[in-house]
């Protein structure tokens, strides 16, 4: 990203309908199959995760995706050792992935950076599933949005090409760090958040665009609709109309 680029949309080049990434948190690599091929051109980009990684098939699933055309996100959340993190970084390119995400430190986040290759390196700041009650129980002092703008300013520091980061924290980061950051926002719940819902700190399609989000990611709302390609069709309607129909 550059100077030049107008402040809305923060990302000009990339389409709309890529901004919407659905999460496979699925328990196996067969159910994400299934679940992209439901969804079919509805949706362009996948974070592959955790739960996909420890259910066996994980880069196959990766070539796969890659193979049809799809974007892919690792979200892995590195979080180790930093010469281990430049060596998992390294593992991952050439693979047509878009996007990982990192989970430490600063010398983790600059080693991440410094192996990513064509990989955007995003750094976690403050998961969408915690909020105050929890930062407390971990020993931060600090109000949610000082620890998301400190961790988002280090990890631009280090070498990261962006951040996660609740839509409730991107008006703050864009203010404070423009348009060098790149900002992916899950935590999206296109309707009101259900008492069993595990996120707590959400925002609304439009409104985590409107606060400056450049991709959304949202998972449970089309995975667990009674038609998830409908609800993904519904998600890119309002996505066009903030962003604009390209």
């Amino acid at each position: 990203m550059t100077d030049r680029m107008p402040a809305t949309p923060h990302l000009p080049d990339v389409p709309a309908h890529e901004r919407l990434i659905v999460a496979l948190d699925v328990a196996s690599a067969d159910q994400a199959r299934a679940l992209v091929e439901q969804l079919g051109d509805s949706v362009h980009f996948y974070k592959v995760g955790l739960e996909l990684c420890m259910a066996g098939g994980y880069f196959e699933l990766i070539d796969w995706l890659v193979a049809r055309g799809k974007k892919v996100f690792a979200d892995l959340k590195f979080f180790d050792v930093p010469e281990t993190v430049r060596s998992a970084v390294r593992g991952l390119r050439g693979r047509g992935i878009t996007f990982a995400t990192v989970h430490g430190n600063q010398a983790i986040m600059e080693a991440a950076g410094a192996e990513k290759g064509e990989v955007r390196i995003l750094a976690v700041t403050v998961l969408t599933s915690l909020d105050r009650g929890d930062l407390d129980d971990l020993g931060f002092e600090c109000d949610v949005e000082s620890l998301v703008l400190s961790r988002a300013r280090r990890a631009m520091d280090a070498g990261c090409d962006g951040v996660i980061a609740s839509g409730l924290e991107a008006p703050r980061l864009r203010a404070e760090l423009g348009r060098r950051v790149l900002i992916v926002t899950p935590g999206i719940r296109p309707v009101e958040n259900r008492p069993v819902d595990d996120q707590k700190r959400t925002v609304d399609v439009a409104q985590a665009f409107a606060n400056g989000a450049d991709y959304i990611v949202v998972g449970r709302p089309i995975r667990g609709a009674a038609d998830p390609r409908a609800a993904a069709e519904a998600i890119q309607t309002t996505i066009r109309a903030v962003l604009g129909s390209r």
